[in-house]
């Protein structure tokens, strides 16, 4: 096992802290971490692909959990992988799509591991169809405070409380999940243009196929506030291909990573965000319907390109992701409106609606408006916006992604999450010493 002191941030580069960081490489290495951590205990960590300080643990341990990425054991006739918490969902994703299988649930980054996978319950384009993705893990193995390994099943507190729970409950070292079958490796893609925010939530409502989101504008303002490019696509079926080309269906060819283009950060100081936003709103088609897409063209990820979470001038990215629910449409009105206004330079936002919640306590997705965005971290007066914006989300109950979230304040947290006292009595009961602890565990009182 490897051991090394080193600085660390998650996805947006934000509040880096430093920490012992251990790499075990056996489940008993492990375990042996979580049992010497020390008074500040520790937390597991996979790729850093959470953009805030849950994986981050200031002045004590962290297990780098990515060198235990072994695939363990297929089922090729039901879809089942059991397979190490370091494994990658786009290793499984190369493994299991050349036999008909795919994954249930794509989030936005693709080297996320499967333990980050559940400890945030990631959630994807297709949430109203398929839900987040702890609804597809049918059991999973917990390295506890203690020491000891359980085997832990849907059902149970400790599940309710570890999907969504950010590693606090304890270290996944393994999972058994569920695939969907498919028969190709394409999908059809509907693009569409909406003029303002009524129209794009309209639109969306109508919307019946199972992957769909939203590009939405937030530099627009008067009669356009709120426009975007609505998205939305299912996987090709088999008999939607000629026959000649259905032998190679599942063949998803060579995987391509471009280089980042060394002109963007330039351009991002050179364009403004008003500019790009009015390129990506003009350059998409009014209406196309049916076009085919490989799925790596579709499921573009953030992470595709090498250091792309580098490109921002100001040194750094705030993610603030949020929903409210159906039924709070003027809420989310008002909150787009005001960014607007603000002129905060936002290049990056997507509106998602979600469906039925998981059954993590700390889960964030529920039936409702998802939208997120990204906003440069040196902005002036940011921080005061923001805890403005969750006073809004609290107020309407709704609720801001923890998983990706590096600013929120404990007062706003027990309004946001119903569960939270639960949360807090469980770990209180299981690791009453505090072996697992992080960055955000201790800002937000967890």
């Amino acid at each position: 096992m490897s051991v090394d002191t080193v600085s660390l941030t998650g996805w947006g580069r934000t509040a880096p802290t430093t920490a012992l960081r251990f790499r075990p490489r056996s489940y008993e290495e492990a375990a042996a971490t979580v049992l010497g951590c020390g008074p500040r205990g520790s937390i597991a960590r996979g790729l850093g692909r959470t953009h805030g300080d849950a994986a981050q643990n200031a002045g004590g341990s962290v297990l780098d959990m990515t060198a235990l990425d072994r695939v363990r054991t297929i089922d090729a006739a039901a879809g089942l992988v059991v397979c190490d918490a370091g494994t990658t969902l786009h290793r499984l994703r190369e493994v299991m799509l050349p036999l008909g299988w795919f994954p249930p649930v794509v989030p936005g980054g693709r080297y996320v591991t499967v333990g980050g996978a559940i400890g945030s319950d990631a959630h994807g384009d297709n949430h109203r169809a398929a839900g987040s993705f702890s609804r597809h893990v049918t059991e999973f193995t917990l390295l506890t405070a203690g020491g000891e390994v359980c085997t832990v099943r849907p059902g149970t507190p400790l599940f309710d409380a570890t999907a969504g729970g950010l590693g606090l409950t304890g270290v996944i070292l393994s999972a058994t999940l569920r695939f969907r079958p498919v028969t190709t490796a394409l999908m059809s893609v509907d693009t569409e243009r909406a003029a303002g925010l009524d129209d794009l939530l309209a639109r969306m409502a109508r919307g019946h196929r199972p992957y769909e989101y939203a590009r939405i504008d937030l530099t627009a303002r008067g009669r356009a506030t709120g426009r975007g490019v609505l998205v939305r696509a299912d996987h090709v079926p088999v008999r939607a291909l000629p026959a000649h080309a259905r032998r190679t269906a599942l063949s998803a060819g060579p995987a391509r990573r471009p280089a980042a283009p060394p002109l963007l950060p330039r351009l991002f100081g050179r364009l403004s965000a008003t500019a790009l936003n009015e390129i990506g709103y003009r350059c998409a088609p009014r209406s196309r319907a049916g076009e085919l897409q490989p799925l790596g063209a579709f499921f573009r990820t953030l992470d595709a390109r090498p250091h792309s979470n580098r490109v921002s001038p100001t040194g750094g990215r705030i993610h603030y992701a949020f929903l409210v629910g159906h039924g709070q449409e003027e809420t989310l009105r008002r909150i787009v409106g005001r960014i607007a206004r603000s002129r905060c330079p936002s290049f990056r936002a997507v509106l998602r609606r979600c469906g039925e919640g998981g059954p993590g306590w700390l889960s964030f997705p529920a039936p409702g408006w998802h939208l997120s965005l990204d906003l440069p971290a040196g902005l002036p007066g940011l921080a005061r916006f923001l805890d403005s914006l969750d006073e809004e989300v609290a107020a309407a109950g709704g609720r801001v992604s923890l998983t990706e979230d590096a600013r929120l304040r404990p007062d706003a947290l027990a309004a946001m999450y119903p569960r939270l006292p639960d949360f807090r009595a469980l770990r209180a009961e299981l690791d009453p010493n505090g072996a697992f602890r992080s960055d955000l565990s201790r800002r937000l009182s967890l």
